[in-house]
């Protein structure tokens, strides 16, 4: 019987343990009700099982009496739509944190049942939709972060309800409407972030009200009017960043009231007048960026009472006067960016000797004298830029800068000898003196700048010297111009050539010959070696370089044949050999089809296509009468032509001058009749043949080398045959890498058939909207970006485009963008006008032409989203009016794979562009130079050494 209730007992005290076990707490059931809600790829939640209780699980944390206090499931790459039926049950949640995964659909209401909730973290989602009405409820909460979502529609007022709320971030959405004025009623908050939304209307300045708040980012929108002086009433603020905001008007100088401030960026707005002299009482200051706006003046002499300035951004407006001395003595300057303004004078002599200055751009300015010459006493000035200047003087104050990476010092005055010691700039990337006046040759020691990527000499008339015999064996140089300098002596040994892609030489006094090493340089593009004193036969080895694009060896004093492996390049675009004493045959390949006749005259032994024709002696009279043969031929051939051409002559005087048709041809055309290329297109032009017509305005065309040329189809009138005539020879001298070729032209007194290259690869249309990589799309826009900036800035008189979209667009073999129809419109509104210009209509036509350059610009910035955005857009400043620049970045970022920061950097900067050349006023676009050089610092590197 004892035995019997001892087992009895037993069973019951199972039975409660089992039932004890089994049943579920309501956190654990919520939490798991959660968990089924979410899309967990990576399985990180899988620790969320039963038995063990919602206390033990990753992310939650429990008082002592296990009731859950905070929930944390950020960065877990969670992601789906929350209902927020579970919510109800964590009333004593006063930490709740999903940041960083990429939860969708709408914020559920019932997240307010987080009664006792102090921290709000749903930062880093794609939230979407209006942001729930409700949040009063939540009169604890301390921070409520929703930066980078998708929220639309109005910032909510109630939000101003929250009484103990010091962070609000709503940044990275898609909001839009005003700022609501309650929001100055804020009372303890600290934190406000609102940048990056669609914002419009005026500032509220009730936002003057919040005397609590240190940190207000508010920029990044399309606001209207101005910035209110109200905000100056902010006496705790200490960091105010208003930044690319499309503000207007003068800067107030109530600002100065802000005497905690350490941090203003204004920059990117349409700010005019001057910068108030008021700033000196912000004494903690330590950031100024005013940059990419209109303003004028002078930078304030008061400026000296800023003690604790780092960075002092003034680039790109339209300030004028001397940088004061006082900006010298400024104790802890570490960047000071001035460039693209109006600036003049001297360089405080002291600059640099009071501060520890990192990087100094003070490029496209009017300045003269020498560099200062403490300007590197630091020891960690890593980027100078001082290019298009009219500085003076010797290098000796930079001479031993040992922290150098960049050093830009084009387009002055300098002059003496190159003192760049070497072996002591152990981090040196990117040199360029050219356009100066230094004498004393290349530094020997150039050979110790392993580092060295970039080095740029040319047109310094004097320089002299020689090549130094190392240079070659510079791991990391890639290009390296040295031409105009007046350079003696024999080419270098190539033998430990590594990376070099650009070898220009040209213009130089050099002999010797090509080093048959020259084979080693397997990353050669282009190499530029005309107008020397070479000799010696075109080495066999330079023709076995796999990607060599240019060969230019024109007068010199080659002999010898050219080697037959060019014809098999397939890289090959111009090989020049022009006014040499090359014999022999021209190579036959698809390459030599498209060059002109002009890369091969002054050769007088040198025949096959595109010169006259090589003919093969039989040696009928022996080997000593083949030149006998040679020349009895020739004259015969000689007197044939000549009755030929009396007969023809004779016979055109009879019959009159029925057949019109005249052929120009540039530089990649053979020399064809009118009716090669009239047949060319299954047109025969006869004597009757008055108009003969392709089949459509635009059509391909064989002509009878092989050639296949696109043919654009126009009209004219007589009166203007000579004026548009003129202006076709202009397009087909522009040459450029990203410029289609207008090889040439065939007209009569009523059409013209302009030819170009064909390029069968696709246009730029067609590619938007497909997937391709960062890196290739950054190519584009540096491509058409060197296109254009070629018409408007290195071809006199300037040539407009005209027409710019992606349609016009294309792309060779190695995926290179070539600008195709530039200056097609004006030909077309010219062949259309037979009157004759009057000095009025001259002005007006030169004022057209300014016009068309800024609507260039406008395109490019338009074609710029279109490459990022991957989508054709109708009116660029409706997507940018319609989108601010955070939310435009994060979406390009989202359909580009962004591998790094860096990159994502490049895009932001390449977005910057866009939007600078994309101004509603085309007078505020910069010019295609200066949009060119804002891309040419974005070199693809891990840090920002390679930038400008």
């Amino acid at each position: 019987m004892e035995i019997f209730k001892f087992f009895y007992f037993i069973n019951l005290l199972t039975t409660f343990i089992l039932s004890s076990s089994l049943a579920i707490d309501p956190y654990s059931q919520a939490l798991l009700s959660l968990k089924s809600e979410f899309i967990d790829d990576n399985n990180s939640l899988h620790g969320w099982v039963l038995p063990s209780g919602a206390c033990s699980w990753s992310g939650i944390k429990c008082d002592n009496d296990s009731i859950v206090t905070s929930i944390d499931l950020s960065m877990k790459k969670l992601g789906g739509v929350l209902s927020g039926n579970q919510f109800s049950v964590f009333t004593k949640v006063i930490d709740f944190n999903i940041s960083y995964n990429f939860f969708s659909g709408k914020l559920p209401p019932e997240i307010f049942n987080f009664t006792s909730l102090k921290s709000l973290d749903i930062s880093r989602n794609n939230f979407s939709g209006q942001f729930p009405k409700g949040i009063p409820k939540l009169k604890n909460l301390v921070v409520l972060d929703a930066f980078s979502n998708s929220f639309s529609g109005q910032l909510p007022a109630e939000f101003s309800e929250l009484e103990n709320l010091k962070i609000l971030n709503l940044a990275g959405s898609y909001f839009r409407g005003t700022i609501p004025s309650e929001y100055g009623s804020f009372k303890s908050l600290k934190f406000l972030h609102l940048a990056g939304n669609s914002l419009s209307g005026n500032i509220p300045p009730e936002l003057g009200n919040l005397v609590t708040v240190t940190h207000m980012e508010i920029g990044y929108n399309i606001y209207q009017g101005f910035i209110p002086p109200q905000l100056g009433n902010m006496s705790q603020l200490q960091y105010l960043d208003i930044a690319g905001a499309n503000l207007s008007g003068s800067i107030p100088k109530e600002l100065s009231n802000l005497t905690n401030l350490q941090s203003i960026f204004l920059f990117r707005n349409q700010l005019t007048g001057s910068i108030p002299s008021e700033f000196r009482k912000i004494k903690p200051l330590t950031d100024l960026d005013l940059s990419v706006n209109f303003l004028s003046g002078s930078i304030p002499e008061s400026f000296s009472d800023l003690k604790n300035l780092r960075l002092l951004s003034l680039m790109y407006n339209d300030m004028s006067g001397t940088v004061p001395e006082g900006i010298a003595e400024l104790p802890s300057l570490e960047t000071l960016l001035i460039w693209n303004n109006r600036f003049s004078g001297l360089l405080p002599r002291s600059l640099g000797k009071n501060s520890k200055l990192k990087w100094v751009d003070v490029s496209t300015n009017n300045f003269n004298g020498s560099i200062p010459p403490d300007i590197c006493l630091s020891g960690v000035l890593f980027k100078l830029i001082l290019f298009s200047n009219k500085f003076t003087g010797s290098l000796f104050s930079i001479a031993n800068c040992s922290s150098l990476v960049r050093l830009r010092l084009e387009d002055n005055s300098f002059s003496g000898e190159i003192y760049l010691n070497f072996n002591h700039l152990p981090d040196i990337t990117y040199v360029d003196l050219s356009w100066n006046n230094f004498v004393g040759g290349i530094p020997l020691d150039i050979s110790q700048a392993t580092q060295l990527e970039y080095f740029n000499v040319s047109c310094n008339m004097q320089l002299g010297g020689k090549i130094p015999s190392q240079i070659w064996s510079l791991p990391q140089l890639q290009n390296f111009s040295a031409s105009s300098c007046g350079l003696l002596g024999n080419l270098p040994s190539f033998e430990s050539c590594k990376s070099i892609s650009t070898v220009d030489l040209g213009r130089n006094n050099l002999s010797g010959t090509i080093p048959k090493s020259v084979s080693k340089c397997q990353a050669l593009v282009t190499i530029e070696l005309s107008d020397n004193n070479l000799t010696g036969q075109i080495p066999e080895e330079l023709a076995s370089i796999p990607i060599l694009e240019i060969v230019d060896l024109s007068n010199n004093k080659f002999n010898g044949f050219i080697p037959e492996k060019f014809g098999s390049s397939s890289s090959l675009q111009l090989l020049n050999v022009s006014f040499n004493n090359i014999s022999g045959s021209i190579p036959k390949g698809k390459s030599f089809k498209l060059m002109d006749s002009s890369a091969f005259v002054g050769n007088s032994e040198l025949c096959g296509a595109p010169l006259r024709s090589c003919f093969k002696s039989v040696g009928i009279l022996g080997s000593k009468n083949t030149w006998k043969l040679t020349h009895i031929v020739l004259l015969s051939v000689g007197l044939l032509i000549i009755l030929l051409v009396l007969g023809f002559g004779i016979l055109h005087l009879r019959k009159g001058f029925k057949s019109q048709w005249k052929i120009v041809s540039f530089v990649g055309l053979p020399q064809f009749t009118p009716n090669d290329v009239l047949t060319s297109f299954s047109v025969v032009a006869t004597e009757h043949t008055q108009v003969p017509s392709p089949s459509s305005a635009v059509t391909k065309a064989v002509l009878p080398t092989g050639i296949t040329v696109l043919v654009k189809k126009i009209e004219w009138e007589t009166g203007s045959i000579k004026l548009v005539s003129e202006f076709i020879t202009r397009l087909g001298n522009a040459r450029h890498k990203n410029l289609i070729r207008l090889l040439g032209f065939c007209h009569n007194q009523k059409l013209v058939y302009l030819l170009h290259d064909y390029l069968p690869n696709g246009n730029l249309a067609e590619k938007i909207g497909m997937k391709w990589d960062w890196s290739a799309k950054f190519r584009t826009v540096v491509g058409i970006a060197r296109g254009l900036c070629f018409l408007h800035h290195e071809c006199y008189p300037a040539i407009p485009h005209g027409d710019l979209k992606s349609t016009y667009i294309v792309f060779d073999e190695n995926m290179e963008p070539h600008l195709a129809e530039f200056g097609f419109k004006h030909v077309i509104q010219l062949s259309k006008d037979s009157s004759p210009t009057t000095i009025k209509q001259e002005t007006e036509y030169n004022e057209a032409i300014k016009e068309e350059l800024r609507n260039d610009v406008y395109n490019f910035g338009k074609m710029i989203l279109e490459i990022l955005t991957g989508k054709r857009l109708t009116s660029a400043a409706a997507s940018i009016d319609n989108k601010s620049q955070e939310i435009l970045l994060r979406e390009v970022c989202n359909g580009n794979e962004v591998a790094s920061a860096s990159t994502i950097q490049e895009i932001k900067m390449v977005l910057e562009v866009s939007m600078i050349c994309t101004k509603s006023r085309s007078s505020d676009r910069p010019s295609m130079e200066d949009a060119l050089k804002l891309l040419s610092g974005l070199k693809r590197s891990e840090d920002d050494k390679t930038s400008k």
